[in-house]
């Protein structure tokens, strides 16, 4: 999720449907965390090549990212997306209401988990993977499933940095021993590492 993410859609165009409901609900809300287009419009290519997958989300919302995902992929696809807002869940999970194949799960983010392993998770929602919490992929992702993971700024040297110092939530990806992980810039000013978990 992005601070100001949901005001970028005032001037967004070619927004599927679903997306364009869970905005409204999130203006409705006074949500303000929804991730931006450009990086929804990533999520929607990356579920589009995991049909009949089992795709994950943390961090809910008001269901902006999800609905991004589920317009990528088919009915064959599940997800399951946990938001720890009670309010927040609920109203999310009623917007997906007739999409079957969707759960929205409320609870702390770790409680993805209990619905592991998965062909994609995006981690949006605590345990983004820029804290000591970092999920282990090793767990979370099947065999060459993908993990991503927004809200970074473009890495301009190496090693990249972080407030004057070497940033330690990035390099623990393109570090980690289980994943091959990529930065995909998707505006001038913003970031999303992608990181596949090896064979």
């Amino acid at each position: 999720m992005s601070v100001g993410g949901t005001a970028r859609y005032r001037t967004a165009t070619h927004i599927p449907p679903l997306v364009v409901r869970a905005v409204v609900l999130a203006n409705e809300l006074g949500f303000e965390y929804s991730c931006i287009p450009e990086h929804g419009r990533l999520l929607r290519v990356l579920a589009g090549g995991r049909a009949g997958g089992h795709i994950g989300e943390t961090g809910t919302g008001c269901g902006v990212g999800l609905a991004w995902l589920v317009s990528g992929a088919d009915a064959s696809t599940t997800f399951v997306s946990v938001e720890h807002d009670p309010n927040l869940a609920e109203r999310a999970s009623a917007l997906f209401a007739e999409h079957p194949n969707v759960t929205v799960v409320c609870g702390d983010w770790s409680e993805v988990l209990a619905h592991a392993p998965f062909d994609l998770l995006v981690l949006d929602g605590g345990g983004a993977g820029k804290q000591d919490d970092a999920i282990d992929p090793a767990v979370a992702l099947v065999p060459g499933g993908m993990l991503v993971i927004d809200d970074f700024t473009p890495a301009v040297e190496w090693p990249p940095q972080f407030e004057g110092a070497p940033d330690a939530a990035r390099l623990h990806w393109f570090e980690h021993p289980v994943v091959a992980a990529a930065e995909i810039r998707t505006t001038p000013t913003s970031a999303t590492i992608v990181a596949s978990r090896r064979r």
